[in-house]
């Protein structure tokens, strides 16, 4: 590693390499093609990030490397660590996404970046264009490989490899493996190394599994009583965009403002807003799905929720991959009736993951069932289970003209007793 790269290196916190970091360093410096497979948040960022940075002729004003991520979000996130690096060395970044105004963006080309981060959408634009050359180019990266090489990416990813000279570094770089990454080889027409350093990362810290029994309806009472847990922070995953606005929307009918969306469908600008306020600690909860929030990186965060359960274990490894990043401990709250846990339990056989039950116990969560579990409902929980429950329940008929035996002054039970009586 060059010294300039070390001492950033080490003022940056960091004191030593993990263990994708060592792997690819060398391949990729010498212009070998790779796939790293890590977990998430072992550091994969940077894994290609330095070498990349190695190769680069800052003298030249080619575009020279390129780095295509599945979200906006992530791409923005990968810009702004490139970028800091970048400047150590007079190289030029700039980021190419969607949802953002495609003319400033070529306008930001004229200034002849070396390093191009960005979607794959919208550099295929601009390649269609006639505003991206990949003549130059020496490394393209694809993260998130598993996500970007299936249904609609793969092909225009392909295409922009044939764009590029013979002797390109690719690196594809993902947390799980699908059956395309297994076999880049065929894809790609290329020697590519592999590196699976899953087994070894010492990077993640403990991690909790945990279920918390509750019905599809009570769901969104639950979150009300994570937000009466003190520092809790959580990102909340959803399977279906439906079921995330309409849980947002009963937080919001019930003037809850600690909670935002991450969702595909918002403009750039409000993702972003969201995104940033859940980091500074704006919001508790941020709502989100898997797509929109692919392998962003939120520091310390200390829990996922699976409001809707994973329907595959490659989306439930990816869902962890967000909190116990780096060392720092999390936990995972899995949301269910108890046929949905044994269903994911069975999901998971063979993997190391250990789930056991979590309850509230007040406004903490406890290993131990509380014995009147019910005392603790919130008055706004009272109430909207006493409406759920008179919208479910059948109505009462009470006969007509009917007295109540207590107070009526011709009832059979006082008849009775003056009968007894005489």
């Amino acid at each position: 590693m060059k010294e300039v790269f070390q001492n950033h290196f080490q003022e940056l916190g960091f004191e030593k390499q993990t263990a994708i970091q060592k792997a690819v360093y060398d391949p990729l410096r010498s212009k070998t093609s790779v796939v790293g497979l890590a977990p998430t948040g072992s550091g994969k960022t940077l894994a290609f990030t330095i070498p990349m940075l190695e190769l680069i002729e800052s003298s030249s004003n080619d575009l020279q490397a390129i780095i295509i991520e599945p979200s906006a979000e992530l791409a923005m996130q990968t810009f702004r660590v490139i970028s800091d690096w970048s400047k150590l060395i007079d190289v030029k970044v700039s980021s190419l996404i969607g949802g953002v105004n495609i003319s400033r963006q070529i306008d930001s080309l004229k200034n002849d970046p070396q390093i191009i981060v960005g979607t794959t959408g919208r550099i295929e634009n601009l390649v269609n264009l006639g505003k991206i050359s990949f003549k130059a180019l020496q490394v393209m990266i694809i993260d998130e490989a598993d996500n970007l090489l299936s249904e609609d990416t793969l092909k225009p990813i392909r295409n922009f490899v044939d764009l590029c000279p013979q002797d390109v570094c690719l690196g594809f770089f993902s947390a799980t493996e699908s059956d395309i990454v297994a076999h880049l080889n065929r894809w790609f027409n290329q020697e590519i190394q592999r590196f699976d350093v899953r087994e070894i990362d010492d990077t993640r810290g403990k991690v909790d599994h945990r279920a918390l029994e509750v019905s599809n309806q009570k769901k969104p009472l639950m979150l009300l009583r994570f937000l009466h847990v003190k520092g809790f922070r959580a990102l909340v995953f959803f399977n279906e965009i439906q079921s995330l606005e309409k849980t947002n929307g009963f937080l919001k009918h019930h003037h809850v403002d600690q909670v935002a969306t991450l969702t595909s469908e918002q403009r750039q600008v409000s993702r972003q807003k969201s995104l940033n306020g859940f980091k500074k600690g704006t919001y508790s909860l941020l709502l989100t799905t898997d797509v929109a929030a692919r392998g962003i990186d939120v520091i310390d965060l200390p829990a996922v929720i699976n409001y809707d359960l994973p329907k595959d274990s490659k989306t439930y490894i990816h869902r962890v991959g967000r909190t116990g990043r780096m060392h720092h401990d999390g936990i995972i709250i899995n949301m269910g009736d108890d046929h949905d846990i044994r269903d994911l339990k069975k999901l998971l056989v063979g993997s190391d993951f250990n789930i056991k039950k979590i309850y509230f116990k007040g406004n903490q969560l406890s290993d131990s069932k509380p014995k009147i579990e019910r005392s603790y409902r919130t008055q706004e929980q009272k109430n909207f289970e006493k409406k759920e429950f008179a919208q479910d329940s059948k109505p009462v008929i009470q006969a007509k003209h009917s007295v109540h035996p207590k107070k009526g002054k011709h009832s059979k039970r006082k008849g009775m007793r003056h009968k007894r009586k005489a």
